[in-house]
């Protein structure tokens, strides 16, 4: 059989592959420099093939200190989305195989089923700056200002049944909530199903869509929408009491492109235990994680139920109890938080 030839598409997946792994030894050590001859040794090749893999994160806006005798220090990262700044940040495996970068969209969920319909692979993304007429739960809209958030859609293939899709946003809800753990924000919840807030005040949100047949999904749709840089004088006045940021939270501005690139990670690696071990490891860390469970709560909709909040059913409906003895089974609603049980 012939050997296979390198192609330039294998040549460039490669270049991106060391440039991650420049950045990732760099970012570990973000205060000190890094010595040369230990990032060659990392990527096992020469120190003129290393000069080239920093001349291209320089390229791509990555500002790299030269000191003779230490090495490089990563001083800053560039605040843009697209798939230069992105990819390289990147651990995932599939999630972020394709991004998809644009100034203004009116919404990065339809953007992103209609490249899935076009034939987008899963793991596909859409980010963008500015949407114009984001969504979120139950139609409400999803404003954030240009360059102080990040907001992207991911296609997705899942082979699951349509009634389990409930299980997805569930998974990328402790994903959301890890990520901003993670990054800083130490008091992050789930409230249910898929707002992620801290002591009350929503950070991140989550919308899943489907275009699926009655016995399969032919592809999802995961919205995230999370708050970075936004100061409080950013968020319309009726929102104030009820928001937050990455930077209220951690007291540190940190660059859109490494946010976006760990909630990719931590959806991926939800996504995968999901798929591996079942819906039961991921309700457990969303049990958890959640500011609901244990409340006193009041269900709004077509029919407004208030009860306790005792657990999350193995499909993902929140379970409420409205008197002794009975268990209501709520599949959708906005939940208002009452008393401490």
């Amino acid at each position: 059989m012939p050997s296979p030839v390198a192609t330039a598409g294998d040549s460039h997946w490669t270049d991106l592959h060391q440039d991650a792994i420049v950045l990732a030894l760099l970012l570990e050590c973000a205060d000190d420099f890094v010595a040369g001859g230990m990032l060659c040794d990392k990527l096992d090749v020469p120190r003129a093939e290393l000069l080239k893999r920093i001349d291209s994160l320089r390229a791509r806006g990555y500002v790299i200190h030269t000191r003779g005798g230490l090495g490089y220090r990563l001083v800053e990262i560039p605040d843009q989305l697209g798939e230069a700044q992105i990819a390289p940040l990147l651990a995932s495996g599939e999630l972020g195989r394709k991004i998809h970068h644009f100034e203004e969209l009116e919404s990065t969920n339809d953007e992103a089923h209609r490249l899935a319909e076009a034939g987008a692979l899963h793991g596909e993304v859409v980010v963008a700056d500015f949407q114009t007429r984001g969504r979120g739960r139950r139609g409400r809209s999803w404003v954030a200002p240009r360059g102080k958030a990040v907001t992207f859609s991911v296609v997705l293939r899942p082979a699951i049944a349509p009634v389990r899709a409930p299980e997805i946003t569930i998974a990328a809800a402790v994903a959301a909530a890890e990520a901003a753990r993670e990054m800083g924000a130490a008091s992050a919840r789930i409230k249910w199903p898929n707002d992620v807030e801290c002591k009350g005040r929503k950070i991140a949100g989550l919308l899943t869509e489907l275009r699926a047949e009655p016995d399969r999904v032919r592809h999802a749709v995961l919205g995230v929408g999370f708050n970075v840089s936004l100061q409080m004088r950013d968020f319309p006045e009726e929102l104030r009491p009820v928001a937050t940021s990455l930077l209220l939270e951690s007291g540190e501005r940190q660059p859109r492109p490494l946010v976006c690139a760990r909630l990719l990670e931590h959806v991926e690696e939800w996504l995968s235990l999901h798929e591996t071990e079942g819906f039961g490891p991921v309700a457990d860390r969303w049990r958890e994680l959640s500011s609901t469970l244990g409340r006193r709560v009041r269900i709004t909709g077509a029919d407004p139920i208030e009860g306790d909040a005792v657990d999350l059913a193995e499909d993902g409906a929140l379970l409420v109890r409205t008197a002794p003895g009975a268990l209501v089974r709520v599949l959708a609603g906005d939940v208002e938080h009452c008393t401490l049980l």
